[in-house]
């Protein structure tokens, strides 16, 4: 009897062996953090988590975001790879307070399932310029169009009044509330956390290029994926701000090369500054005329040291660097990627400002300075006799051999002499204590 029962309950540890097996294969989830503005990088991070998530066979892969927006190019990418995702994808404006605007609301009403923390927007999505201006009509309209008809295809699983609701965020950038989302049919859920997200969506049927999947989340291990450096950093570089330094560090360093050529440093660090720079630059929404400024403000630099002007081109070079500066990134209030600081620029272009003013004070007291070779620069230089001046004899002046002549007198060798004059290439001297 005791051996029925010990295989009976060695069966049914089997059987919940093989059951559990598999859920827990699959019973985890990673998770993202996307902040700040949308950009490449971004794109590359989130594809990087698919592939993880696949790779460890996760539940599905969950987005915590919050964005003021960015990039089309970068949030169209990122939309079809959610479309091409074996893995579920959810996407979580949060925490408090955060939002998803703009291509945020792209990213979010694409993913497989959304939800939304309490006291979060979503909305504003109508396209604007790179620098933030108004589209010229045609192109507009054009634009307009095509992102209302992607709205179309990722918002008709949610319903006509979110698809309504949708177009009218591309066309008149309406904003929701989550309240108002939720009430649409923009988000699934809202949830106070990632543990009350995964509760409230178990179960949730989401359809995935595979068919249609419900979500086994509650309870789910949590594995957070982190941006890597590389990413980090490009990310870093899309601060107008950083940008503004490593773009004034590296023309600043290259200058400093060319004018004392023979060393590797400055020119190495210029044209990393520079190389930089330039992929900041082709990221964010820049006004070519401020590249100009900035040029025309370091040509002044210049200048005012191969012919000082007491100033006067460096003063009106720190302002047109000021002016260049604050040109160049003059993105739009409300720019997803932020604004360049005022006082930074200032402090930037008063920085290259003393320098170049430094440099030109050494160029003025080079040119007011005595000449130091030739005739003149011999003059009053002292030296020492290598031969006895009977009276003429060899003496040694600035490290070089002369033939000289004493104006007092035979000299003894060794002996401490001052360069009174010369004639031709003969040296007449005296020695340094009868002088005195």
């Amino acid at each position: 009897m005791k051996r029925h029962w010990v295989r009976i309950w060695l069966w049914l540890g089997l059987m919940l062996a093989l059951m559990v097996q598999p859920v827990q294969a699959g019973h985890r989830v990673v998770l993202l953090t996307v902040e700040g503005a949308i950009t490449p990088s971004t794109a590359d991070y989130i594809e990087r988590g698919l592939r993880r998530a696949e790779e460890m066979g996760a539940a599905a892969l969950l987005i915590r975001l919050d964005t003021p927006g960015g990039d089309v190019g970068a949030t169209l990418e990122i939309m079809q790879s959610f479309e091409n995702a074996a893995v579920p994808v959810i996407v979580y404006v949060a925490p408090r307070g955060a939002q998803a605007m703009s291509a945020g609301t792209y990213i979010t009403l694409a993913a497989h399932a959304a939800a939304m923390a309490p006291h979060t927007t979503i909305g504003a999505a109508h396209p604007v310029g790179q620098e933030g201006e108004d589209l010229p009509e045609t192109l507009d309209e054009k634009l307009v169009n095509a992102l209302v008809g992607r709205m179309n295809v990722i918002t008709r699983r949610r319903g006509e009044e979110a698809v309504a609701w949708a177009e009218r965020a591309v066309r008149e950038s309406i904003v929701a509330t989550d309240e108002e989302a939720l009430e649409i049919g923009l988000v699934d859920v809202i949830a106070d956390d990632v543990d009350d997200l995964l509760a409230k969506l178990d179960g949730h049927e989401v359809e995935t290029v595979n068919g249609s999947i419900a979500l086994a989340l509650r309870g789910a291990e949590v594995v957070e994926l982190p941006p890597s450096p590389l990413e980090r950093l490009l990310h870093f570089l899309t601060d107008p701000n950083v940008v503004a330094i490593l773009l004034v560090v590296g023309v600043q360093a290259i200058l400093i090369e060319l004018s004392a050529p023979g060393g590797w440093v400055a020119g190495f660090l210029g044209t990393l500054s520079l190389v930089l720079a330039a992929y900041g630059i082709g990221v964010l929404p820049v006004n070519w005329l401020g590249m100009a400024l900035i040029l025309i403000a370091f040509v002044l630099f210049i200048l005012d040291i191969k012919a000082p002007t007491h100033g006067a081109l460096t003063l009106a070079g720190t302002g047109s660097l000021i002016a260049g500066l604050l040109v160049f990134f003059n993105a739009p209030p409300g720019s997803p990627y932020g604004k360049v600081s005022v006082p930074l620029v200032i402090a930037l272009s008063s920085l290259s400002a003393a320098i170049f003013a430094f440099l030109v004070v050494k160029v003025v007291q080079t040119y007011r300075k005595p000449p130091v070779t030739g005739r003149e620069g011999l003059l009053h230089a002292e030296g020492i006799t290598k031969t006895a001046l009977k009276p003429e004899g060899i003496v040694l002046v600035q490290g070089e051999r002369w033939q000289a002549r004493s104006l007092v007198g035979p000299l003894p060798r060794g002996t401490k002499v001052r360069v009174a004059g010369r004639e031709g290439f003969i040296l007449l001297v005296e020695p340094v204590e009868e002088a005195a």
